[in-house]
């Protein structure tokens, strides 16, 4: 559900919904027969962040044999995976090689 004011997510809160923009604000009553039709899920813990940006760091993660770096020709790179499309579509695959430390992504 979203905010009809602002268009942020809305959160389920002292039994009713509230705008997850904190500039916003807004609150409004909660739907339950709307609200049947989804299901909370736990929240989101660090340990389940994968880090993709410039300053990540890939050391440790999983290796990835299969590949060959564009900036060395090494054949070994670091990875993370992340879903940046539709649920039904394949994960991409950010490398990271391990002699030089150049960045791509894949896609399977």
């Amino acid at each position: 559900m979203f905010c009809d004011d602002c268009g942020s997510m809305l959160i389920a809160r002292d039994g009713g919904m509230a705008c997850t923009n904190d500039a916003c604000g807004a609150e409004t009553a909660r739907d339950d027969e709307v609200a049947a039709q989804f299901e909370s899920t736990a929240a989101q813990t660090d340990a389940d962040v994968v880090e993709t940006e410039e300053g990540a760091n890939f050391e440790g993660k999983p290796t990835a044999t299969d590949v060959v770096c564009d900036g060395c020709g090494h054949e070994a790179a670091w990875y993370t995976i992340k879903q940046t499309g539709a649920a039904d579509e394949p994960p991409t695959r950010f490398f990271k090689c391990k002699k030089c430390s150049y960045r791509w992504r894949g896609y399977n």
